[in-house]
């Protein structure tokens, strides 16, 4: 298969996962997209980190997830957006008007690759290798699917950006968690937890349910909201 045949399954994916012709998913998604809608779960996180690690991790953590975030998203929108040039489904000459739009919401003008994609799975692989809990390893990766399977439902990713935005962001969450545990190992006191109130690396299993709520009842009240609208 060359290239031409890949964009072509590409744009053909595209519309199949696209949109609905309902208004409840239309607004879910559109609310999953937007990041403000995530700030109870990161105000949850950063509760968690001040409850169960020191000054000085908490510190290195924040900065840490600050990098992964800053590498994933630059990389993306300020290197191969504008080096690959490919336009958004919703603003491609060529599809833009079998594309769903949800409120007229089109973004910026190129799209591959994916910065939330990028963003949300560089995130998910650095702390779920900091805490190191199945049930929430599970969750975050919904998360990120989730938030990046609405880039598609609303018609500015196509598939293939989403794929490459997951895979970059992938492998910057294990470099940059990588380089924690280098930095971890030189400058905090080390920690070792053999008990079911904790997790292996030190975090009370019950701080962990409170991000497992976070996530869900975000979810909910963003359904509930839906609903309303």
């Amino acid at each position: 298969m060359d290239l031409q045949q890949l964009i072509e399954f590409d744009q053909k994916l595209l519309l199949k996962l696209n949109g609905s012709d309902s208004v409840f998913w239309d607004h879910f998604m559109m609310a999953v997209t937007e990041t403000v809608t995530w700030i109870p779960l990161f105000v949850a996180l950063i509760y968690v980190l001040v409850k169960n690690t020191s000054w000085r991790d908490m510190l290195l953590i924040v900065i840490m997830i600050a990098l992964c975030i800053t590498v994933a998203d630059q990389f993306a929108s300020s290197f191969c957006k504008p080096y690959f040039e490919r336009f958004r489904p919703t603003n491609d000459p060529l599809l833009m008007y079998q594309v769903d739009v949800v409120d007229n919401y089109r973004c910026g003008r190129y799209g591959f690759i994916s910065s939330h994609a990028a963003n949300h799975f560089s995130i998910f692989v650095f702390i779920s290798l900091l805490i190191r809990k199945r049930a929430l390893t599970f969750t975050l990766f919904l998360n990120a699917v989730l938030c990046s399977y609405s880039r598609i439902y609303l018609g500015v990713h196509y598939p293939g950006d989403i794929l490459a935005g997951m895979l970059w962001g992938l492998f910057t969450g294990a470099v940059v968690y990588w380089l924690y545990v280098r930095l971890y190992r030189r400058i905090c006191e080390q920690r070792s937890f053999i008990s079911s109130q904790y997790t292996s690396t030190g975090y009370l299993v019950t701080d962990v349910q409170l991000l497992l709520s976070a996530f869900y009842l975000t979810l909910f009240f963003a359904a509930v909201y839906s609903c309303y609208l």
